[in-house]
């Protein structure tokens, strides 16, 4: 099948092109935009009580104040507010109401802090478009706004809140996908001077793919249109370091084998049509992989999640369908020329270091395999300290941002859940009014809860079915502690309800309780089902049931050494409270899948050798020569790439920046070379079983595209043959 796709992409490169170029224009000009959602409790399903608690309390209380917007004021001298302050807050607060600025429905002044020192104006917003554009929009405006009405007094006035972060994340996300492009674009281009030492061929990747990216956002937003999916900025910035990282690799490893078949002598059309034959499967096996990974996210319960599995396979599957068709229809029309100015393609090159690794997995396979598989296993350590943070806006944003000033200012001037406060919804069962005799005894039950430091009923719904209940929690909403306490309300809130009445817990807390239950439903699905059929795929590549078995424990040990490593860097060396409870879950599919990209190459590689009839020691050190350089190239450049997020500037792309390159530096330059080569190497012929993958072969009659036969030449030392190159295939 590759070698017919490569014939006719070869035979007809401008058509191919020219197709491409068709699609661009075509997808790009008619895909849907997309605006992006930040609110939190959009990514959870209707079946959890905090989503329940809200849907309710917009039937119940339609009117009820709910601050998306949060003024906080203090003196710039930071003393304690004078009657005169107190008149400019109450003078601000009836102004910016005046202005009627779209989306916002009142602006009320809030409560001074105990100090005296700080004072408020709350701002509610259209309940329906939370986490919307929109809501940013008006709180650019009412941030410009407020701040214009405090020139000539002694305040000064920051916005903070969900609208106000919503704003400054948006503002956040589009600094950290330049920073991320230009540093993807400048990795990439450097390290392939460097490899290749010729300017068209380091300009080449970032220009296809580039095409490629433009038609897979396009496709990405049919399909998010298409199945209603939440669509959310940071996937913008991971799709940028996939696209560009995933798809240097796929070229790598087709450039490689083009510049091995030249060598070999054969004409250049041949080479290419050769190169997309002998590696067109191992680059689809390892696309698959990570397709089938990221489609596992279809699973999860949590909205972002579900959205981002489908919109990273589109992207990799158009990599990959360019990898075979467009890189080799541009590059065969090209020529050699693509090399220019280097000459170094024309000679076989010696590879001495890797030469010499290869040696020494052949030579002992079992310390290699358990001093390799020990460095992980310590690493692995780590996860034992793993714990989650769920606070998605502090961590989309750096902590200079205003939004999060005020938020870590609140904290500090006013109750640490004030600003966020729980609801606790009593409703009747049966349709008639509550009884409003034992909303006190309620309330003092709330109170007493541990970790709530007030609980009182604020507002029953006009038919009288409905009471809220306001419990403020001694804690910040998206810490530990405040989960643990909204755990507790929830239980004295349903066991303690009256009889004849139900009741549901809803706030910021309740939601990030219910997103860390939605996570570990995760855990216990996607993780299961994505290493299952990342196995099914590696069956069907190796034709064994053996190797799909220990080439999932090496990489289910490569995550569980990055997870350690991140929670030593940054829960212990950092100080971090915890990980982004979303990361375990995004650092498996991306460890998980290209990790097995490396592992199918080398293990492609090593089965090619054992196929010339060599021994699985000898083979085993031979694909270490052979393929390591692919390995540690592409493995460079994907993990340099993914590095770049950690030039976003918030703790969300940088844990995810630092898990995702330190995995993949451990899947290529631990995994891939040395764990997986000795194991093999020490399973021998039984890691192929019941197949024959590794059997000699005869080599076909007329092959004309350089392959090898299938051993030695007879009367011809197995060592010399051992050591005359092969080809620098992956």
């Amino acid at each position: 099948m590759f070698r017919s796709i490569g014939n006719a992409v070869v035979r007809h490169p401008v058509w191919t092109i020219v197709a491409w170029l068709i699609a661009a224009v075509a997808i790009v000009a008619t895909a849907p935009s997309l605006p992006s959602n930040s609110d939190e409790s959009s990514f959870l399903p209707k079946s959890y009580e905090s989503i329940k608690a809200a849907d309710l309390q917009q039937k119940a209380f339609p009117s009820a104040f709910t601050p998306s917007a949060i003024a906080l004021y203090q003196r710039t001298d930071g003393a304690k507010m004078t009657a005169a302050d107190k008149q400019d807050i109450a003078r601000i607060t009836t102004e910016l109401g005046k202005k009627h600025i779209d989306q916002v429905q009142k602006v009320v002044p809030g409560p001074p802090s105990k100090d005296g020192r700080y004072g408020l104006t709350l701002v509610q917003m259209d309940s329906k478009n939370a986490g919307q554009p929109k809501q940013a929009d008006a709180a650019k405006v009412l941030r410009d706004d407020i701040k214009q009405l405090a020139k000539g007094t002694h305040l000064e006035v920051k916005l903070g809140g969900s609208a106000a972060q919503a704003l400054d994340q948006q503002d956040s996300s589009k600094r950290g996908q330049a920073l991320i492009g230009i540093g993807t674009f400048a990795i990439i281009l450097v390290t392939l001077l460097i490899i290749f030492r010729a300017p068209i061929l380091a300009v080449l990747p970032l220009i296809l793919i580039g095409l490629v990216s433009a038609i897979a956002n396009g496709l990405i937003s049919y399909a998010t249109k298409l199945f209603d999916l939440q669509a959310n900025s940071s996937i913008s910035s991971i799709l940028i370091v996939v696209l560009f990282g995933v798809g240097t690799d796929y070229f790598l490893f087709l450039m490689f084998r083009y510049r091995e078949r030249l060598r070999a002598g054969d004409e250049p059309k041949q080479a290419m049509i050769n190169a997309v034959d002998r590696v067109g499967e191992a680059i689809a096996s390892a696309a698959g992989a990570v397709i089938i990974a990221f489609l596992a996210l279809v699973l999860s319960t949590l909205g972002f999640l579900k959205q981002m599995g489908p919109a990273l396979a589109i992207a990799v599957g158009a990599t990959l369908i360019a990898g075979l068709t467009l890189i080799p229809a541009v590059v065969s029309l090209i020529g050699p020329k693509v090399f220019w100015p280097s000459k170094s393609w024309q000679r076989e090159p010696d590879n001495a270091r890797f030469a010499a690794l290869g040696r020494g997995v052949r030579r002992r396979p079992a310390l290699t395999a358990v001093a390799s598989g020990l460095v992980l296993v310590v690493l692995s350590l780590g996860m034992l300290g793993y714990k989650a943070t769920f606070d998605l806006a502090s961590g989309s944003m750096p902590k200079t941002k205003e939004s999060m000033v005020v938020q870590d200012e609140m904290q500090k001037a006013y109750s640490a859940g004030a600003a966020a406060p729980t609801d606790v919804y009593l409703s009747s069962t049966d349709g008639k009014p509550l009884d409003k005799a034992a909303f006190d005894a309620y309330a003092k039950k709330l109170g007493a809860v541990d970790g709530v430091a007030d609980a009182r009923m604020t507002q029953v719904a006009k038919d009288g079915t409905t009471a809220d209940f306001t419990v403020t929690l001694k804690y910040e909403a998206s810490t530990d502690k405040a989960i643990e306490a909204v755990g507790k309300v929830r239980d004295v809130a349903h066991s303690g309800a009256p009889d004849g009445t139900e009741a549901l817990v809803g706030g910021m807390s309740s939601i990030y309780k219910d997103i860390n239950a939605a996570v570990n439903h995760d855990y216990r699905t996607v993780f299961p089902v994505a290493a299952v059929l990342i196995m099914i795929i590696l069956g069907l590549l190796l034709r064994s049931v053996v190797a799909p078995w220990y080439l999932m424990a090496s990489v289910g040990l490569g995550f569980g050494a990055t997870l350690g490593a991140t929670v030593w860097i940054f829960q212990g060396g950092q100080g971090h409270s915890g990980l982004m409870f979303m990361l375990p879950v995004i650092m498996y599919l991306f460890v998980v899948a290209i990790g097995t990209d490396y592992n199918i190459l080398m293990i492609a590689r090593l089965r090619e050798e054992a196929r010339e009839g060599r021994e699985p020691r000898e083979a085993a050190g031979l694909a270490l020569r052979h393929a390591g350089p692919t390995v540690a190239a592409a493995g460079f450049i994907l993990a340099a790439t993914f590095a770049t997020m950690m030039l976003a500037g918030n703790s969300l792309l940088t844990e995810m920046g630092f898990a995702v390159s330190f995995g993949i530096v451990v899947a290529a330059f631990v995994m891939a070379m040395f764990f997986t080569p000795s194991l093999t190497a020490l399973i021998g012929h039984a890691a192929w079983w019941p197949g024959h993958g590794d059997r000699a072969h005869e080599p076909a009659l007329g092959g004309g595209d350089g392959s090898h036969g299938s051993g030695p030449v007879p009367g011809q030392d197995r060592d010399t043959v051992a050591s005359e190159p092969s080809g620098h295939r992956e």
